[in-house]
């Protein structure tokens, strides 16, 4: 994937929402988009960019299991996108690819499955999104299978080239060929919920500042943004 002045504006304006309008956003497009059960590794982390897809299957006996080979190969700003199959026995990431996506500039990595050495990723500050951690390496476990193939994260089909971001509520995915659609209804909800509030801090009911604005069907495929009669 080529970085364009496009793709740099889609990052930019992904990272200026949270995933909770995002989240909103795709249910009005009818799109599955919320990566279930995946979490950051430190809450403080944030991140936004295409992704970069990995897939892994358990290796064969007797095969080394390469784990990683691939970094050397992904564009800086991707969001590397790694299918284990949600397996939490085995991990698929640790303190070297850590230090190696930092210093590459990586936007950050998302696992459906385990990672290790998070104490590395908190300290550099390189956001990690997975099912969670635990010391037990995948070398001679897992096998790199493919790269930039369609892979399953929390349920979510991540296609390569695909927006990802990711804040302390978790995961979100939009289609690439979605980006604006997705992006114009989360800033238009994001506006909406901020006058609720600024109504509200005026004195305004919240039944009635959120009426105004149509709160209850933002995230609905149905809404209008025409003022309700």
């Amino acid at each position: 994937m080529t970085t364009d002045t496009s793709s740099s504006t889609y990052v930019a304006r992904a990272l200026a929402l949270d995933c909770a309008a995002l989240s909103d956003a795709l249910d009005r497009a009818g799109v599955a988009g919320q990566c279930y059960k995946i979490v950051p590794c430190d809450r403080k982390f944030r991140m936004a960019g295409h992704a970069y897809t990995v897939l892994y299957r358990p290796a064969d006996f007797g095969d080394e299991g390469h784990v990683g080979d691939f970094i050397d190969d992904v564009e800086p700003g991707s969001v590397i996108v790694i299918d284990n199959r949600g397996r939490d026995d085995v991990g698929t990431w640790g303190n070297i690819l850590t230090e190696m996506a930092h210093h590459r500039k990586m936007a950050g990595t998302v696992i459906d499955g385990i990672n290790r050495d998070v104490a590395l990723c908190s300290e550099l500050n390189y956001p990690i999104f997975s099912r969670g951690n635990w010391m037990r390496t995948g070398k001679g476990r897992i096998q790199l299978v493919a790269v930039q193939v369609p892979v399953q994260i929390g349920g979510v089909t991540v296609h390569p080239g695909d927006l990802l971001r990711g804040d302390a509520d978790g995961v979100v995915v939009i289609p690439r060929a979605m980006q604006a659609q997705v992006l114009a209804y989360a800033e238009e909800i994001t506006e909406k919920e901020n006058a609720i509030r600024d109504g509200i801090r005026q004195g305004m009911r919240m039944d009635e500042a959120r009426k105004q604005y149509q709160y209850h069907r933002l995230q609905s495929p149905s809404y209008s943004s025409e003022p309700s009669a």
